[in-house]
């Protein structure tokens, strides 16, 4: 385990043949397949699985199906990498399926499942960062080792494994992709995550707008330790958005205070001047 592997850099190929492999393809029953337990991804696309099911129909299964023998059963196999074309060869109606047979241990299955799905871009953010954490919790990876073997930058993988700090609300959003990974980045770290997110979505904003909405909530003025009602804020917000101008609200118990605008030149002012001359 003290050894480097460069997976994604070598390819499938090349973890293969770190295994001892049965030499030729074998025809296995597709019943006797049973998914990979450390199989990172979680969600497969519907149509992107459809499409494969037509194209397999049509063709055949060119690439085959990368397996183990099961612990847990003898007569089974467990998939190492392609549960993707397994899907989707059960949707085509085949009932046999080619295979190589590798003899590979958890470590190794976890590998393949990770390095297969990131080649292919085919993970979530979620799903990548749960499978990193899992080379790194169960197996005894650190971030520079999981960045040598996946053959990405370390700061990649450090803001991956940032995303499981958000909240379950949150994740779940991003899971069912409600919310995009570029959404994603900017949420961790805010203590109002779940409240943003929800107004992302509410407002259909793109991730420049909901970098600018971001802003408001880390200027100095949410900073303080007058923490503002929460109607304050949306309200704040709210205001913002329509003027496109920087809006502070302080309001107090009696509901006394004033409201403040912020320009930076003078077309700004004119524009909160004719927008009070017009409605007054």
């Amino acid at each position: 385990m003290d050894k480097i592997k460069k997976g994604l850099g070598r390819g499938l190929s090349s973890l293969i043949g770190e295994t001892k492999v049965e030499p030729q393809k074998n025809l296995i029953s597709i019943s006797d397949l049973v998914p990979n337990r450390y199989q990172p991804r979680k969600i497969f696309d519907e149509q992107n699985l459809e499409e494969l099911s037509n194209s397999i129909r049509e063709r055949g299964m060119i690439q085959p199906i990368v397996v183990r023998k099961s612990n847990s059963d003898n007569s089974k196999f467990e998939i190492i990498a392609g549960e993707r074309r397994w899907l989707a060869a059960q949707r085509a109606g085949l009932h046999n399926v080619p295979v190589v047979v590798t003899e590979a241990d958890d470590l190794k299955s976890l590998e393949f499942a990770i390095v297969e799905n990131v080649q292919r871009h085919d993970l979530n953010p979620l799903e990548e960062a749960q499978g990193y954490k899992k080379l790194i919790d169960e197996f005894g990876y650190d971030q520079e080792k999981v960045s040598k073997f996946i053959g990405k930058s370390r700061s990649h993988i450090t803001n991956a494994l940032r995303l499981l700090t958000l909240p379950q609300d949150v994740i779940k959003l991003i899971e069912n992709q409600k919310l995009t990974a570029g959404h994603a980045k900017i949420l961790v770290g805010l203590n109002n995550s779940s409240f943003v997110a929800n107004k992302i979505i509410e407002k259909k904003l793109s991730v420049r707008q909901a970098e600018n909405f971001v802003k408001i909530f880390k200027s100095k003025k949410f900073k303080s330790n007058n923490i503002k009602d929460v109607n304050i804020r949306n309200l704040e917000v709210s205001i913002s958005e329509k003027i496109g101008l920087n809006v502070s609200i302080k309001n107090n118990k009696k509901n006394q205070g004033s409201i403040t605008f912020s320009y930076k030149e003078i077309d700004q002012l004119n524009k909160i001047i004719d927008i009070i001359k017009s409605n007054y």
